[in-house]
């Protein structure tokens, strides 16, 4: 069995690290916002070449507290992907904000920087673009687009570890940047955790204070906050993987490359532009009989996965809240797309007996 994703595996290489990691942790006796975090805060802001970086519970928290920190007036209008993970347009909700969809263009995945514009109002406040599957959005664009406009953008960078567009690294092109470290992502941690990146002082010391209960100085409450802080341990155990994500991403780009140069033009495959340094947190091809080239593939022991099934637009918590409905290039995506095995374990092996079964399909 080819498996889609298996964490033991994914981890094992680096177990041995983490045990010591976790000891220096346990040992120090120090739990909650400690060595580690700030340790952790200062590797990944210098890795994504920003300023800032303060570690947060998750990455809907880090969504959810980037749009907090700028205090948009409630009903204040957000444009979103109407094909993004439901946690972007959650954190907006989350806020009192109306999350306005635009819909991608169908060979990036990524928001169409074309029909941004058309979706303004003077009700909007903000634009939160999201690189989908590892691929940054065209965002010279998108900041023209925000500097016109006096827009805030909050970049979605989920899915985008050390990904690039023109050079320039994700969470470094907008005033702030969420980020995810759950277990599957190319920067996984053991749990939940997540960052907010930006080169904005005034937003790096909101982000601190409203993560803490709202507090600067113990016992202090200057807002009304939440706990949402870098677990410690996390921390630590990030700061392990960190240092090796260049290989973790360049695996991933050798085995994408691998299916990008092999699969037959029956399939829909991620588009490569010189552009774009793509990190594939998801290898994800379009076919337009996705439900059964998935049953085939499990028949012949390969699981796959579909990111994502659901249309934000046809989700039944989203009734009432999202007003425009015609997104009909989301649900193309959401109808016809397949995720591939290509986690850090797979080998070049595995890769050929996946495009030899697809191939034959």
């Amino acid at each position: 069995m080819i498996e889609y994703e298996n964490l033991n595996k994914l981890n094992q290489t680096f177990f041995e690290d983490y045990k010591t990691a976790f000891d220096e942790v346990l040992k120090s006796g120090w739990f909650i916002l400690g060595k580690k975090v700030i340790e952790f805060e200062k590797e990944y802001a210098a890795f994504c070449q920003t300023k800032y970086c303060a570690g947060v519970a998750n990455g809907l928290d880090a969504l959810n507290l980037s749009l907090r920190s700028f205090k948009f007036e409630k009903d204040s209008e957000v444009i979103v992907p109407s094909n993004t993970y439901i946690a972007t347009i959650l954190a907006i909700v989350e806020n009192g904000l109306q999350p306005v969809l635009v819909e991608p263009t169908i060979e990036s995945y990524n928001i169409d920087t074309n029909k941004i514009e058309e979706a303004i109002t003077p009700k909007t406040k903000g634009i939160m673009p999201v690189h989908l599957y590892g691929k940054v959005c065209e965002m010279d664009k998108i900041m023209a687009i925000a500097k016109k406009h006096n827009l805030k953008v909050i970049e979605d960078c989920a899915q985008s570890h050390g990904a690039k567009f023109k050079g320039k690294l994700s969470g470094s092109f907008g005033h702030a940047a969420a980020h995810s470290f759950y277990p599957t992502k190319n920067l996984g941690a053991l749990g939940d955790a997540g960052a907010v990146t930006t080169n904005d002082e005034l937003i790096y010391e909101n982000i601190k204070t409203l993560r803490n209960y709202g507090s600067k100085v113990k016992y202090e409450n200057s807002v009304v906050g939440v706990n949402s802080r870098l677990d410690e341990i996390q921390a630590a155990l990030l700061l392990v993987k960190l240092k090796r994500i260049n290989e973790i991403t360049e695996h991933k780009r050798k085995l994408a490359a691998i299916y990008l140069k092999e699969l037959k033009s029956d399939f829909i495959k991620p588009r490569v532009h010189p552009d774009h340094f793509d990190v594939y947190h998801i290898f994800c091809i379009r076919h337009p009989n996705r439900n059964e080239l998935k049953e085939y593939l499990l028949k012949n022991d390969v699981k796959t996965e579909i990111h994502y099934p659901i249309a934000p637009v046809d989700q039944l918590a989203m009734q009432g809240i999202l007003k425009n409905k015609n997104t009909p290039i989301a649900r193309e995506i959401h109808n016809t797309t397949l995720s591939l095995p290509i986690s850090f374990f797979h080998t070049e092996n595995d890769i050929h007996k996946v495009i030899e079964l697809m191939n034959a399909f």
